[in-house]
């Protein structure tokens, strides 16, 4: 006879679901929070409620996840199989005597395995508009129930956990903008690449580099010969697209150590450190075989430009700084043209 299939029981999902899942991405991004601060706080919980176990959980659409705890060795569980499915249900504490004796709870494997919890209290995790994202709980392997004081620390515990929540998300928030607001001031807003400021900054410090160390560093500069052209018969905008494409295909294909600016209207330069000079004609014959080659599309006309390279590199006696490197690029692209 076939064993019976063993049943875990199901649980309402709170009336705004999809809101309190938004609000556990935003403050809880993509990498589960951790850190000394949530493991006291949990333990602190513990402690003041008396029992030997506690668990700090965020509750996703599927899983549990446990990002502090003390006297437990779990990571994460199934929602169907957490009491913190529970606990996210209501804005209150919510608390349960004896695990076992609840139809809720009695067949979920924490209850009828090890260490057989018996007991249960979780205080949720709120946000500013009562979304419960998540809860700080206490267990035991003895059924009973908090005292007032208990239940009122546990509350201000998952209240301070929140905050902590709410500062470490607005913390990476802040980052990401300062990341973002540096990637605006040293990016060219048409190519992508690095702008004039910050390519010469970086060339200082190459330059530098390249100098104490007596390694080699290259330059290429990148004249876009038949944009002007191209703006003149179709308009402005039609130049600035081609030089777009242009500047994606420049840095698409260099080295994650070399550096693409715009140095001109129409001109773009590579900075490139531990190359020499043949190494630097090499990949100028590359870039330039390729732009000539690629496509741009404008109305039913197909259009190409091309791109006049001059190259210098580093000779640690006349080209040795920032300032005759690129003397010398500009001096070879001068004779390119010629």
């Amino acid at each position: 006879m076939a064993a019976a299939a063993m049943t875990f029981p199901t649980f309402p999902q709170p009336d705004r679901e999809q809101d309190r899942l938004a609000a556990l991405r935003r403050l809880a991004g993509n990498d589960l929070p951790a850190g000394d601060d949530f493991t006291f706080l949990t333990s602190l919980a513990a402690t003041l409620c008396g029992t030997p176990y506690a668990a700090l959980t965020l509750v996703d659409a599927e899983r549990v996840h446990v990002i502090a705890r003390a006297g437990l060795d779990i990571a994460s569980l199934p929602r169907s199989q957490c009491y913190s499915a529970l606990a996210v249900l209501d804005a209150g504490i919510t608390e349960i005597p004896d695990l076992a004796r609840d139809a809720r709870t009695a067949t979920m494997a924490l209850t009828t395995g090890a260490p057989g919890m018996r007991r249960y209290a979780a205080a949720p995790l709120l946000t500013d508009d009562g979304l419960a994202i998540g809860t700080l709980a206490v267990l035991d392997t003895q059924p009973g129930t908090l005292s007032a004081p208990q239940r009122a620390q546990l509350a201000g515990l998952a209240r301070q956990a929140m905050a902590l929540l709410a500062a470490r998300a607005d913390a990476a928030a802040l980052r990401a903008a300062r990341q973002e607001l540096e990637q605006v001031a040293i990016r060219d807003e048409l190519t992508g690449l690095l702008n004039r400021r910050a390519l010469l900054h970086r060339l200082q410090f190459e330059a530098a580099r390249a100098r104490r160390f007596r390694t080699p560093l290259s330059a290429v500069l990148l004249d876009i010969d038949g944009i002007d052209a191209v703006g003149a018969e179709f308009g402005h905008p039609a130049g600035e697209r081609i030089l777009a494409a242009v500047g994606k295909l420049v840095g698409e294909n260099i080295r994650m150590i070399d550096l693409a600016g715009r140095y001109g209207a129409a001109q773009l330069c590579l900075l490139l450190p531990n190359t020499p000079l043949a190494g630097a004609r090499k990949l100028a014959d590359t870039l330039a075989a390729r732009i000539a080659a690629q496509e741009h599309a404008e109305g039913a006309r197909r259009l190409h430009v091309r791109a006049i390279c001059g190259v210098a590199a580093f000779d640690h006696m006349g080209v040795d700084d920032a300032d005759t490197l690129l003397q010398a690029a500009e001096a070879a692209l001068a004779a390119a043209h010629r």
